[in-house]
This record gives C-alpha cells, structure tokens and sequence, in this order.
C-alpha cells in the first residue's frame, strides 16, 4: 500500500445523520436497540443452532454461518456511527477508514456467496432429495462455508489494494455514514477511471454472479413446490422458500442497484437510503425472517427458554 504514505489527506470526515441535539439523542436510542437487537437476535440463532440436535443439519449451519456474518456485519458500522454521534466527532483517521472499507466489502462479498450457497442448499434438498445426504456432508458443506469467507475476503483485498494507490488531496468530508467506495473515490484527486471499472467488474461478478445462482435455484424450487400435491408438504416447502426469498430479495437488489454502476456520478441520498437497508435492516430482520416462519427454530427456542429458565430457578434455589 504504497499509496497511504503519499497522501496528504490523514483523517476523513464522516456525514452526521441528525440536524439537532434532539436528533441526535433519538439517532443514539433508536440505533443503540437496533444494534443489540441484532446482535442478540443472531447470537440465539446461533446458539439454538449448536445445542439442538435436530438443527444438526447443513441448512442450519449454514444459518448459523449468517448469523455469525451479519453480526460482525453490523459491527463494522454502526459502533463506529454511535461513537460519533456520543462523541460528536465525525472523524476517521486514514487507515481505519480504509479498515472498515475492507471488512464492510469482505463480509458482504461473503454474504453474496453464503446466499448463493444456501439456495443451492435449498434447491438440492427440495428437488434431489434422494441424493442430498451423499451431495451435502458435513465435509462438503465446511468446505463450502471456508470457501464462502475465504472468497470474499480476498477478492475485496484487490480492490483495497488499488483503492489505496490512489491520492487523497482534499476534500476530505466523505458524504456516506460510513467509508463505502462510491463516496470515497469521489474525494481521489488522480484519475479513478481504471479503480472505478476494475471495481464494477469484480462487484458485478460476485453480486451478479451469486445473484444468478441463487435465482436459478428458487426458480427450479419454485417448480417443485407447485409439482408437489400434497398440500401440507406444499405449505412447509413455501414457508421456508419465502422466507430465504425475503432475505435475498432486499440484501442483492440494494446492493446490485449501489454497487454495479460503471461511474459514481449517480451516487445520492437514495443510495444512503438503501445502504441502511443492507446494512442495518438486513442483519436486523434476518433472524426473526427465518425463526418466526421456521416451526423448527421456533420450537428449539421454546426448549432453549424452558432450560434457561429451570437454569436461573435452580440458581435462586442454591443462593437462598
């Protein structure tokens, strides 16, 4: 990263979401219940995932592998806005700008793959069905989930890489709650043109690209389903195939409308607009899409209460 030393910009300025002190105060309320909403909503997911011996299933850890992703996902952003809004210091200093490019890029790229991967999941359990036990072993299904986080964090590595060669001579007030791409180039005072299209190449690879196979696998799903006669066998397959369609459809169609665009000239309000939704909304509502609609999770949870429960009883019990 011969670029960083060349620079003469060394700290950014990141755009403040509220107008007053009282706009303030609720942008800290309402995103601080967010955040440990979300965090406490996938770590359950998580939890139940591992202890519950019917959830011991490739479909389920893949889930526990998002919920774990959009956990670190939220993370990488809205610790940093709430420090700023407490603070009221909206400065990022270069190289952790630059840091939470990379893991925001990293763990979306991997969410892409990790989507795509639990379609195929999908597709294979509903229409192969006979042959999904030999196609998805354990084995397989870690090696899948390695190359999912693997991929996506070294793929953004490239693009970090020529992001950072190139000059940052001022502005440096980058308009974005968080360092996203669009916005920070648009502060570079060389010329972006190979960054900006070596960039749409590889967002229009993995987004399109997983964006495709996840599709494909919920059409041939969707096929399936209404080949199936059975009414109760076709209600249970539709649950579990909307709720993986939700997901999908708010976290690809954000994301590929943000991100596979060949100049930045189109950046806007309505992009800020959509970047809380694949930032914030989609780590937020993945857990209660796939637990409210899945009866499986939902009784798991119920177990997982009744023990807690006995557990914080037997405590009382021992203290008195």
């Amino acid at each position: 990263m011969q670029g960083i030393n060349s620079t003469q910009v060394t700290v950014f300025y990141l755009l403040e979401l509220w107008d007053s002190s009282a706009g303030r105060i609720v942008f800290i309320m309402i995103f601080t219940i967010i955040y440990v909403v979300t965090l406490t909503g996938n770590l359950i997911i998580i939890i139940i995932c591992k202890s519950e011996k019917n959830l011991s299933t490739p479909m389920y850890y893949f889930l526990s592998n998002l919920a774990a992703l959009e956990m670190c996902y939220i993370s990488v952003t809205v610790p940093k806005m709430l420090h700023s809004s407490v603070m009221d210091d909206s400065s990022i200093t270069f190289v952790a700008c630059f840091t939470q490019l990379y893991f925001f890029g990293s763990l979306g790229s991997t969410e892409c793959f990790l989507l795509a991967i639990m379609a195929y999941d999908r597709f294979l359990a509903v229409c192969k069905p006979l042959h999904y036990n030999s196609l998805m072993t354990p084995r397989i299904c870690n090696c899948l989930v390695c190359c999912c986080w693997s991929s996506g964090f070294i793929s953004t590595l490239s693009s970090i890489l020529f992001i950072s060669a190139l000059q940052f001579c001022g502005p440096d007030y980058i308009q974005h709650f968080f360092c996203d791409i669009t916005p920070l180039l648009r502060l570079s005072c060389t010329n972006v043109h190979h960054t900006e299209l070596f960039i749409f190449l590889l967002a229009s690879i993995i987004l399109v690209g997983s964006c495709i196979i996840t599709m494909l696998s919920y059409i041939r799903i969707l096929t399936t389903v209404l080949a199936i006669s059975s009414g109760k066998a076709r209600k249970k397959t539709t649950s579990t195939f909307t709720s993986h369609l939700t997901v999908v459809t708010v976290y690809y169609s954000t994301m590929i409308f943000v991100y596979v665009r060949p100049t930045t000239s189109g950046f806007s309000g309505f992009n800020k607009i959509l970047a809380v939704l694949y930032t914030i909304l989609t780590p937020l509502l993945n857990p209660f899409i796939y637990s409210l609609r899945n009866k499986e999770v939902q009784s798991a949870l119920k177990k997982l209460k009744t023990r807690t429960q006995i557990y914080i009883d037997s405590f009382h019990c021992s203290s008195k």
